[in-house]
């Protein structure tokens, strides 16, 4: 099975090497992975143990992110920096080829960080990198690249020697990179995605650089989030479509399996696959909270309002052509009308036609609560966060305007697709959540039958116009 990857052993760490010309090769760069850089990172202390044994229970929101006070030990005091150690970031491409770029951010950094190095190479498991298939990144020829503050920058396009051309080797399809990159100095705030679903490895401060160890042990420390790595190329056929799925939580993968790549735009990215082979890109840029309008609290980790990113997000992705677009709750949630909500959805999809790019409008999904008195739901309950009769109200009213309105060039129905019409919520098989199993349901992200359902509900035809 792993045939091609032993041929690859006598270029390890090589210098990656310019590419020559694509336009006689018909190819472009089109995106192969991708998360949205939501804001710097703060680090939260876990909540203290209940002592002594009796004490009254206290009530924390479980979380999946490790205690990040171990790889980043000044984050409890005097801030939340990274300094001389190394990341290693797990990220799954939807499209394989050999030519692949890699895009840092310190858009909301205070000050420029330094990359001394930066590998790539495939994961074995954990944070191991199969031997043979690990090569140096390069930024304008050189090993380390200074991203200057607010900026993004891409890497030179990097040889994968061990990926054949077409990248349709079945050895590879499923498979993650694992990109590694050691900071010089003194990070400054870390531009991250909180809620990547992926565990990604870290070492210790003032350990140095470890881009090129084929072995996990130098990274002692674990992450559930993604930093400074927001974008993957991969030079693909003209022809290649590109989907990115938009929006919040329900796109994120909340609640879904962790580490397993079960997200709604993962089902859909398969099914596509399985229909056109090597011809489409999936690419994901949901942040959980996220809003579709102003005002939203920064730095939270939701991110900036999806008007605001959508230049970056969505539009900065190489080889867009089409989006599926999920958003709303968290305005609803926060206290946003009806009427900015609908102007936001006219405002976005406008400027996504404007750029050529087809846009399918997506339901949202019940947010009614716990109002089944014979599921043992409370009967009293009038709502809270993102959850209640009034958010619902106005969710469907919204669904309404999706379905309705003319606006998207075509719609999927998460709603129908997942609705338990005799109780108003989800159905109840798509309710305990895939990641906290002894969590009470929260009656609004779906498990992975859920995001299974809302996967299989999307009309493949919308893309087949691109793919003949």
């Amino acid at each position: 099975m792993y045939r091609t990857f032993a041929l690859a052993s006598v270029v390890v760490l090589g210098t990656a090497l310019p590419v020559p010309s694509f336009a006689d090769s018909g190819k472009h760069w089109v995106a192969t992975w991708a998360t949205s850089p939501a804001t710097f990172f703060v680090y939260t202390a876990p909540p203290v143990p209940v002592f002594p044994p009796g004490a009254p229970t206290t009530f924390a929101p479980a979380n999946i992110q490790p205690d990040l006070v171990f790889p980043f030990p000044d984050a409890a005091t005097s801030g939340a920096t990274a300094n001389n150690q190394t990341f290693r970031s797990i990220i799954k491409p939807d499209l394989w080829g050999n030519t692949m770029r890699f895009r840092f951010s310190n858009t909301f950094g205070s000050q420029p960080v330094t990359f001394s190095a930066v590998t790539v190479g495939l994961q074995e498991y954990s944070g191991n990198v199969v031997d043979g298939t690990m090569v140096r990144v390069t930024f304008g020829g050189s090993q380390s690249v200074t991203i200057p503050v607010g900026q993004e920058i891409w890497s030179d396009a990097t040889r994968l020697p061990w990926v054949d051309g077409d990248g349709d080797d079945p050895a590879l399809q499923g498979r993650n990179l694992a990109v590694s990159y050691a900071v010089a100095g003194d990070s400054g705030p870390m531009t991250f995605h909180s809620g990547a679903n992926q565990t990604s490895f870290i070492t210790s401060a003032g350990s140095g650089d470890h881009t090129a160890d084929f072995d996990v042990f130098a990274y002692e420390y674990t992450t559930a989030s993604w930093f400074f790595i927001d974008a993957a190329d991969v030079m693909a056929r003209a022809d290649t479509i590109v989907v990115c799925a938009f929006g919040d939580s329900i796109t994120d993968g909340t609640h879904t399996t962790f580490n397993i790549n079960d997200r709604w735009s993962n089902v859909l990215s398969r099914r596509l696959h399985n229909a056109y082979g090597n011809k489409v890109s999936v690419v994901n840029e949901a942040i959980g909270g996220n809003r579709v309008v102003n005002p939203v609290v920064f730095p939270a980790t939701s991110g900036q309002a999806a008007t605001d990113r959508l230049n970056r997000d969505v539009l900065g992705l190489s080889g867009l052509t089409h989006v599926v677009w999920l958003e709303g709750i968290n305005d609803l949630g926060g206290g946003h009308t009806v009427e900015a909500i609908e102007a936001g959805y006219q405002t976005i999809v406008a400027t996504l036609h404007a750029n050529g790019i087809k846009v399918m409008g997506a339901t949202m999904t019940s947010a009614l609560g716990l109002l089944n008195p014979a599921e043992g739901w409370y009967p009293g309950y009038a709502g809270g966060g993102d959850n209640g009769p009034a958010v619902d109200a106005n969710r469907m009213i919204l669904n309404t305007f999706i379905r309705t309105s003319g606006l998207y060039d075509g719609v999927v129905d998460f709603d129908a697709a997942t609705l338990d019409p005799s109780t108003g919520n989800m159905m109840a098989e798509y309710l305990p959540n895939s990641q906290f199993t002894e969590l009470p349901w929260d009656y609004l992200h779906p498990n992975h039958a859920g995001y299974t359902a809302m996967g299989e509900a999307i009309d493949l035809s919308f893309f087949a116009s691109h793919l003949h």
